[in-house]
């Protein structure tokens, strides 16, 4: 991938989240250094600041199964417009969550933009509808709806063709995920797949599933994808995820493939963390997808 331009968004938003303390993740993640870390690869780096969200207690919560959503989709819709905006001055998007609720945001500037596939790592499916979420948290349904599903206020671009949606990582789901998966056609790649297979062989096929068809894919990075053990400040952690090492190889082979068209790391809890250690390894991850190799 060549090196380009790069543009970095904050979404500070935990709306879609059952857990307060998601909305600082990009302080979090700019207190780790990510410009200056970035600019030392050789980037022409552009902090565009945050998109405007509101606090939690300002807003009422609306319907118990879409909580909080009219908020959400409000700032998802800026967040598409910036993104958009960053991709048509050529640079790369680079956006800082705030919950998975933002993906709808960022997903649908870039589809505005560019035929987009997306590569999904992440511990939970977060493809619900309201039908089906057992909490009514908005951050459990963005995929769902991107691929034209409810609730579709969140959908501000053309929505996503299923086969061309890659999940990794999963270990957490829904009866009603499990549903769509398999009647929604989107492949899935599950830690049972990553223990049984090994990481290169899925993420290889993550990526042609992707880039099949399009112009590249967005990846969208739930922090909480690896095990709590080495990234302890999320919203949502479970047992039995990604390594260390895992998770950069992820990173560095969606580098080497030059289909990334966009990026995001979300669900970063500081108020979970220790010692800004999850920042500072969402910070490392990055640098991983921008090009930072080991030799």
């Amino acid at each position: 991938m060549p090196a380009r331009p790069v543009a970095i968004l904050g979404a500070p938003l935990d709306f879609g989240a059952g857990r307060r303390g998601v909305d600082m993740g990009p302080s979090a993640i700019r207190v780790a250094n990510l410009r200056a870390r970035l600019i030392g690869l050789g980037l022409d780096v552009e902090d565009l600041g945050n998109v405007e969200a509101p606090q939690q207690e300002s807003v009422p919560q609306g319907d118990s199964k879409t909580k909080y959503l009219e908020p959400i989709a409000v700032t998802c819709r800026k967040l598409a417009a910036r993104v958009a905006k960053a991709v048509g001055a050529g640079r790369f998007p680079i956006v800082l969550g705030g919950d998975h609720s933002i993906a709808a945001g960022t997903v649908s500037g870039m589809a505005k933009k560019k035929r987009v596939g997306v590569i999904w790592i992440d511990a939970h499916g977060d493809i619900n509808t309201p039908e089906t979420s057992p909490s009514g948290n908005v951050h459990g349904m963005p995929l769902a709806a991107l691929l034209g599903r409810e609730p579709k206020a969140l959908l501000s671009g053309p929505k996503l063709n299923p086969a061309n949606v890659a999940l990794v990582g999963l270990r957490d789901l829904d009866p009603g995920e499990r549903r769509h998966i398999h009647e929604w056609g989107v492949r899935a790649f599950t830690m049972r797949d990553v223990d049984e297979r090994g990481l290169r062989p899925i993420v290889e096929e993550a990526l042609r599933i992707a880039s099949n068809g399009t112009d590249g894919f967005h990846l969208s990075f739930d922090m909480d994808a690896i095990d709590p053990a080495v990234a302890p400040g999320v919203g949502t952690p479970v047992q039995g995820g990604l390594s260390y090492r895992e998770a950069h190889l992820i990173m560095e082979m969606a580098f080497d493939s030059g289909r990334m068209l966009s990026l995001e790391v979300v669900e970063v809890n500081p108020v979970l963390d220790v010692s800004n250690r999850t920042a500072d390894l969402a910070v490392e991850l990055i640098l991983s997808a921008l090009g930072k190799k080991i030799l």
